[in-house]
């Protein structure tokens, strides 16, 4: 069963809105891109998918009933600003036991180095503290994975090496892969098939 938004819309508080009625699904082993331009409400949308935002109108179902209360949510977000995403004050060891990662062939595949676990967020370059987020989302009970932006910031060598991993781990898990980007090419590259937003 898939994960999907039916006839979702959202807007920030009484202002027009960012999206309305807008319905798609990412099946288990699938990998979908999801472009638009800047502004166009992506971001949005995966939060919704991600279970971080309710949507104003409509829902999001999971294997056709909402999300789980407790537990490790089986959607996880990857953002495009780690630093955002992590407590500044948690040693990155903290970080992966709090989401139960104990997967030293995760890490190794992610290239995070031992001598950084005992380090702090703003002790590492964002392409060091991307892995960290990334290898945080690939829970054992991850089924899908949102990845907005997820190596917009970084250069070609860690683009290339994240994206490695992400799609292998993806294909031997049977996760669902939701890309959302602005790049077209990347998208062609990575995705099965491709939801273009709609614009207002």
């Amino acid at each position: 069963m898939p994960l999907e938004a039916r006839k979702t819309g959202y807007r920030y508080g009484k202002d027009a809105w960012v999206f309305q009625d807008i319905s798609m699904e990412v099946q288990q082993g699938e990998f979908v891109g999801l472009w638009g331009p800047s502004g166009c409400g992506k971001t949005s949308l995966g939060r919704i998918l991600a279970g971080y935002v309710e949507p104003m109108t409509g829902q999001v179902l999971l294997d056709g009933k909402p999300f789980p209360n407790a537990g490790a949510c089986p959607v996880q977000l990857v953002f495009q600003h780690p630093e955002k995403a992590v407590n500044p004050r948690w040693r990155m060891r903290r970080v992966l036991k709090e989401a139960a990662i104990e997967d030293q062939e995760l890490l190794d595949a992610l290239g995070i180095h031992e001598n950084w676990l005992d380090r702090r967020p703003g002790e590492l370059s964002g392409g060091e503290l991307q892995r960290f987020c990334v290898a945080r989302a690939l829970g054992t009970a991850t089924r899908y994975l949102i990845a907005d932006e997820m190596t917009t910031m970084l250069d070609a060598i860690t683009q290339a090496q994240i994206w490695h991993t992400v799609i292998n781990i993806a294909r031997q898990r049977n996760l669902g892969l939701l890309v959302i980007s602005h790049d077209g090419d990347l998208l062609e590259r990575l995705c099965d098939r491709i939801v273009q937003m709609p614009t207002s």
